[in-house]
């Protein structure tokens, strides 16, 4: 072999395996290697810049000025510099630039809100935020609600009220929504006939004397129905009980239903098992300013009362 070729031929390390297997002596691309140094030449000035080491209970807090502001609340604060504290520069500058807009929407009456373009446009606004960070997981974006689980905000029926003052005790203070099963107490087709009156309640087409049945059990000891619901099924907004007669389903699913068959299925079920779920109460967790914005958006989504 001439020298040129052995030039030209793979280097080796001169380690062997297994008798020939080799390992060669190719050396790293050159461009590689300035790539690496240029990282470790960042990575030294990144450390010095920017907070980075831990040291004993604390870090280096880096090169930069210290950054200082003042809080919506009056607050002086002077932290060094990290993007944590840059983010609570921030959201406190937002704070200060709403707190004006917000001490109007705390003096201002709801109607006042109402009829003010720009009270009534930065309130809502803010409240789709917040709405949407504390609302929307159960009653859904817009409002519409899961039936059989959360109300529908959107519509104009109302469990517990649609004014002001109700909306607002129930964002504050939370719900408690039961009602009886009846499984035990009714036969099979003493809830089959109460599930059609109540279905002929809302205007639709069913057997009338079965209705009939159904009435005797709703409007009697038997069934009791009518001490929640009144003997004309509209309800009560003080016990959270539905009106039977507008065609609103909020627990059983009337309108998903193909054919009667079903949709006396979805009645007899919430009859047989009754009804238990719980709204939270707010006031702990949103100041009074964020409940009256929630009460005026929740009015406005389902046209209040």
């Amino acid at each position: 072999m001439s020298e040129e070729t052995q030039k030209q031929a793979v280097q080796t390390t001169g380690h062997a395996w297994d008798g020939d297997l080799q390992e060669f002596n190719n050396p790293l691309p050159r461009w590689w290697l300035w790539g690496f140094y240029a990282t470790v030449v960042f990575a030294v000035i990144y450390w010095v810049l920017y907070p980075a080491w831990p040291v004993g209970k604390g870090y280096t807090t880096g090169a930069f000025n210290d950054i200082e502001f003042t809080t919506a609340d009056g607050r002086e604060v002077v932290s060094h510099w990290n993007t944590r504290a840059l983010f609570y520069k921030e959201m406190e500058e937002a704070r200060t630039l709403q707190k004006p807009y917000l001490d109007q929407l705390k003096a201002a009456s709801y109607r006042e809100i109402a009829v003010d373009r720009d009270k009534s446009a930065f309130a809502y606004s803010m409240a789709k935020v917040l709405f949407a960070d504390n609302c929307a997981a159960c009653h859904q974006a817009g409002g519409a609600g899961i039936i059989g689980q959360y109300p529908n905000l959107a519509d104009d029926s109302w469990l517990w009220g649609g004014t002001y003052a109700r909306i607002e005790e129930t964002i504050r203070k939370g719900r408690h929504g039961f009602m009886p099963d009846f499984a035990d107490s009714l036969t099979p087709q003493q809830i089959d006939d109460v599930a059609t009156y109540v279905l002929s309640l809302s205007g639709i087409e069913v057997d009338a004397e079965q209705a009939a049945r159904g009435k005797a059990i709703f409007t009697g000891p038997e069934g009791g129905c009518f001490a929640c619901h009144t003997r004309e099924g509209t309800g009560m907004a003080a016990l959270g009980s539905a009106n039977l007669t507008d065609s609103i389903w909020t627990i059983a699913d009337v309108n998903g239903a193909e054919d009667l068959a079903g949709k006396k299925a979805a009645v007899r079920a919430v009859i047989a098992n009754g009804v238990k779920r719980e709204m939270p109460a707010w006031e702990n967790r949103l100041n009074d300013t964020e409940i009256r914005i929630l009460t005026f958006y929740v009015h406005q989504l389902g046209g209040g009362q």
